[in-house]
């Protein structure tokens, strides 16, 4: 028995999603009223009613201590609930089958968090906007965004428990070094070059191209001027594209309760076609600026959560010194852009090439770093061209108006400054008219307004307040002063979603232009295409490493600094098989593994980097440890311990990694840091020492296969 739901502070449901289980308990409750008259509560409305006190006693408990619960169990202990604000939503997970721990329902929620962000981008930073969009009033489109949300958490639950890629947290290369090196200059040639350099394209520009096999990369290529894409932007991509296209599991239809639907329930099933998802994440820096940037794009302090969008600003557009006459690339030209080329875009299926070759296109948020500026949520459209069964072609491409996305981040991140000085006070010791953040800002401010060419009056008319309440000298107006702040990020975040959240339009690449880089890509891979998929399912053989490794069963070795792991194949699904076959030996041994990652994770939020168990007759061991550029090993430093309620271990969540690099690189400024992890289970019959040896051996052999170029 399983939900999640969000819920604003005064106990409104903006989302939720149930498994048939809680469903049927919430029949049994509150199905039964119609026998007095009255009509049956939709499932909504049982939710709300059900969860109504928990709701109210965190709201309260809050507002008096400002402090609440993040997690309790029931009395009984079979039923664990995990509560998290994120700014001024509650988000709550619940499982009453034991099936999931307290990380496992905190890891959700943050899933769940990154990806409302991805589909609402800079939207989130306003909590009355944001509710208006998950929770549109129109129930028709409310159950088509619930559905879309509902399918990706049973996606995501789904690989996470069957595909070690999503157990750990990073994307499975696809180790064939001849076919990656050509399938990347063919990207590079005849995919985005040819595109790029087509006048069809629309403005738009591809800024990214990759081939997947399933769950697993094959090859990875970036144009010249586009921004690293972090790891976790990558293992979101996939995520988005697993829930688009399904490889390892088949749909699963709702049963009804007591032979009868529930009445007012959002169908749960997966749908055939699931539209206007996209993305958000972070991306991974090769150089040293970008690395200075996005250093100053995060929290100082690597063990502090972090805090909502809505209630702190990252402060990364107002400390890196970008130059204000990036605003003058912005005019009333991009607005109109902006509004016809940014909109999520479901494309018709091919019927004459088959539904496998349908081409699926999307709005999506990256986090880019540019010579421009810094932006967490940059507009972007992905399309998704399926070339065979399991085998597809990702293209991102960046749009014409993105200038206009920048210039709104770099206004909200200084307006979240200057309201987080306001609430702490810090107001008081210098007028806000004469301090420098606040003269940037109105310059900057200043030009935007009137380059918007009179085209958003609310947005001019709240700003001419904000300055007309600043310019007061008198003492006691910071709540005035805060409100007039707040009045202002909500009409900029009111562009914003009228730019690229508008009602879907005209497509971004033609479909045209879409299918000859299709037929392309198939004429390429034609004669690779059954070699491939076999591939996908025996990428990595333990056979390979018995007779340099003996009593070695399983290993999982991860690079965090690229994202990337190497591990032999476990069967994820009925069609493909492993070495262990697909009996009882299988199954045990996906158990040791996936609880080796779960307790290394426990550990390693306790400040350990080394672990070694005895669990029954096998030996479990986890190494983390940090190299500089050449491969040599780092001094062991002791790493931050982290709360018990703290962001989840990992990439997806909170992306702990690229945090830890940070925290690590300081200590070794004049170096390029690189993180390493391994996981092994051996037999118990191995000695110690012979253990430690093996393990040492094998993260040397592994070091090459990891230094095969993507980018």
């Amino acid at each position: 028995m399983k939900c999640v739901l969000i819920s604003t502070e005064g106990a409104e449901v903006l989302f939720y999603w149930a498994d048939p289980d809680f469903l049927a308990i919430l029949h049994q409750r509150f199905g039964n009223q119609d026998q007095n008259g009255d009509e049956i509560p939709s499932v909504e409305d049982s939710i709300n009613t059900l969860f109504a006190p928990i709701i109210i006693s965190c709201a309260t408990m809050l507002e008096k201590l400002e402090d609440t619960y993040t997690c309790f169990s029931a009395e009984n202990g079979k039923h664990l609930y995990v509560l998290h604000m994120f700014g001024e939503c509650l988000y709550i997970a619940m499982n009453g089958d034991g099936g999931e721990t307290e990380d496992d329902l905190r890891r959700q929620l943050y899933v769940l968090r990154r990806l409302t962000e991805a589909h609402f981008g800079l939207v989130t930073l306003d909590s009355h906007l944001f509710h208006r969009e998950l929770r549109p009033v129109e129930t028709e489109q409310r159950a088509h965004i619930w559905g879309l949300f509902q399918s990706l958490l049973e996606t995501y639950n789904q690989l996470r428990v069957e595909d070690q890629s999503f157990a750990v947290e990073a994307v499975e290369r696809l180790i064939h070094p001849q076919l990656c090196e050509q399938c990347i200059e063919f990207l590079e040639r005849q995919v985005v070059q040819y595109i790029n350099s087509n006048t069809e394209r629309a403005g738009h520009e591809v800024v990214h191209a990759f081939l997947l096999i399933h769950t697993k990369l094959l090859a990875f290529y970036s144009s010249r001027n586009a921004s690293s894409l972090r790891p976790a932007d990558l293992l979101t991509l996939l995520l988005i594209v697993q829930d688009l296209y399904p490889s390892s599991f088949k749909d699963q239809p709702v049963p009804e309760v007591l032979g009868q639907p529930i009445e007012g329930e959002i169908n749960l099933q997966r749908p055939q076609s699931s539209e206007s998802i996209p993305v958000n994440s972070p991306l991974y820096h090769s150089t040293s600026e970008e690395q200075i940037a996005d250093d100053l794009s995060m929290p100082e302090e690597f063990f502090t959560p972090k805090a909502s969008p809505s209630q702190q600003s990252t402060g990364s557009a107002w400390t890196e010194g970008v130059d204000s006459q990036s605003d003058g690339e912005v005019n009333s030209a991009d607005f109109l852009l902006a509004e016809d080329l940014l909109h999520v875009v479901e494309s018709p299926a091919s019927e004459a090439t088959g539904s496998y070759q349908k081409l699926s296109a999307r709005r999506i948020f990256l986090d880019v770093n540019l010579k421009e500026g810094y932006c967490p949520m940059m507009p972007h459209t992905m399309h998704c061209l399926s070339l065979w069964p399991g085998i597809l072609l990702v293209l991102l491409t960046k749009n014409p108006s993105s200038q206009v996305a920048l210039s709104l981040y770099q206004l909200l991140d200084g307006i979240l400054m200057i309201e987080k000085k306001l609430k702490e006070g810090q107001e008081s010791r210098q007028p806000l008219r004469s301090q420098p953040l606040f003269l940037e800002l109105r310059h900057r401010m200043d030009k935007f307004v009137k380059r918007l060419g009179g085209q958003e009056s609310q947005l001019q008319n709240t700003w001419q307040e904000l300055k007309k309440i600043s310019s007061r000298s008198e003492p006691g107006t910071s709540l005035e002063l805060l409100q007039a702040f707040c009045n202002v990020r909500r009409q900029l975040c009111a562009v914003y979603r009228l730019l690229f959240l508008g009602s879907p339009g005209a497509q971004g690449l033609p479909q045209n232009l879409l299918e000859r880089v299709q037929q392309f890509t198939q004429d390429k891979l034609q004669d690779w295409k059954d070699f491939l998929l076999v591939k996908s399912k025996r990428n990595v053989t333990m056979v390979s490493y018995l007779e340099n490794f003996p009593g070695l069963v399983h290993f999982i070795y991860v690079d965090r600094t690229v994202g990337q792991m190497v591990a032999p194949s476990l069967g994820i699904s009925e069609e493909s098989t492993s070495e262990l076959g697909k009996g009882p030996l299988l199954e045990f041994i996906k158990k040791k593994v996936w609880s080796l990652v779960a307790l290394a994770r426990s550990y390693l939020q306790k400040g350990y980097t080394t672990l070694m168990v005895r669990d029954g007759d096998y030996y479990c061991t986890y190494f983390l440890w940090f190299e500089n550029e050449l491969g040599y090993k780092l001094e062991v430093m002791e790493v931050p311990v982290l709360s018990d309620d703290s962001v989840p271990i990992g990439t997806l969540a909170g992306d702990y990694y690229r945090k830890l690099l940070r925290y690590f690189g300081r200590k070794h400024a004049n170096e390029v840091v690189k993180c390493y992890e391994l996981l092994t289970i051996h037999l118990g019959i191995m000695p110690n020492e012979l253990m430690i040896q093996q393990a040492r051996s094998l993260a040397q052999q592994l070091w090459e296969p990891t230094r095969i170029p993507l980018l």
